[in-house]
């Protein structure tokens, strides 16, 4: 098997429910864990950027949260689980892979998991990215007045749910040049036909309890951090991004110039050359 090839998804039983789980690549080769923000399912990190990763040698991981895509489901405005929880997923992951310690990359929303996971567990971890997040202080500027969220789709129409997730990747990606509306539906017709519950996908991440680390904060993670923030990023503006990075001991900023609040493929290869550089040296 080639360093670039997918094994497939598999459905694991792990930390007492049910994920969906991807891999790519080279299992002996360091890996490289993707987690995807609130409401995404694997399928937000593109099965191209996770080949174009396994590439260069590396053994890339992406996974269904709990209520997204084939995973374990709760109804919806009822998860029975926390953002610990969540992160203790990650954990049973590796575990079940057979993942020492793992390059972790982690994305708006699920940065809080980055956070737990660099404070009470750094012994998994080779290195973190941060993708879009902050560190939520209140001084930081608030989401673009610019930024128009889509009314909430009728849940029972699937094509009334894929225009809903259309307009708002449109919205968060803050006028970039780079909104492909085209790739995007496909992306949002493929989720909304996978999911097993989509409307609890549209709420239950929100509605969780949103703990945090139990043994310090961002300036006490001491794993190797890369920060990524778009610059035309509507939902957390640039300024969440480098807070983020000055509160991290020792972390590096890239700034993915005409992305907004994601990852578009334009911008993928200064993504991966910088994750590249980054994840250098560390093997599961």
């Amino acid at each position: 098997m080639t360093s670039s090839q997918a094994h497939g998804e598999q459905l694991l039983h792990i930390n007492g429910v049910e994920l969906c789980v991807e891999t790519f690549g080279d299992r002996t080769a360091p890996a490289v864990v993707l987690v995807a923000g609130s409401s995404a399912s694997m399928l937000w990190w593109d099965a191209d950027l996770c080949e174009r990763i396994a590439a260069h040698g590396r053994f890339v991981v992406r996974y269904d949260h709990r209520d997204t895509g084939r995973s374990t489901t709760y109804p919806p405005g009822r998860p029975a689980y926390s953002f610990t929880d969540l992160t203790l997923d990650v954990v049973a992951l590796l575990d079940t892979l057979g993942i020492e310690r793992a390059h972790v990359v982690c994305q708006s929303m699920f940065g809080g998991a980055g956070l737990i996971l660099g404070v009470d567990h750094p012994d998994r971890l080779a290195s973190l990215t941060f993708l879009s997040c902050s560190t939520g202080a209140d001084d930081l500027p608030p989401p673009s007045a610019d930024l128009a969220m889509p009314a909430e789709p009728d849940t029972s129409d699937a094509a009334a749910l894929a225009e809903y997730v259309v307009a708002g990747a449109r919205a968060c990606a803050g006028g970039s040049p780079y909104f492909d509306e085209t790739a995007m539906r496909a992306l949002a017709e493929h989720d909304v036909a996978r999911t097993k519950n989509y409307a609890s996908t549209l709420v239950n991440h929100y509605a969780i309890d949103q703990d945090g680390p139990t043994r310090g904060g961002f300036g006490d993670i001491a794993a190797p951090t890369l920060v990524v923030h778009g610059d035309h990023d509507p939902l957390l503006p640039l300024p969440h991004g480098e807070a983020l990075c000055a509160a991290i001991p020792g972390a590096k900023l890239l700034v993915l110039a005409g992305a907004g609040h994601d990852l578009p493929r334009p911008v993928w290869d200064a993504f991966v050359s910088a994750l590249i550089r980054h994840t250098q040296g560390g093997r599961s």
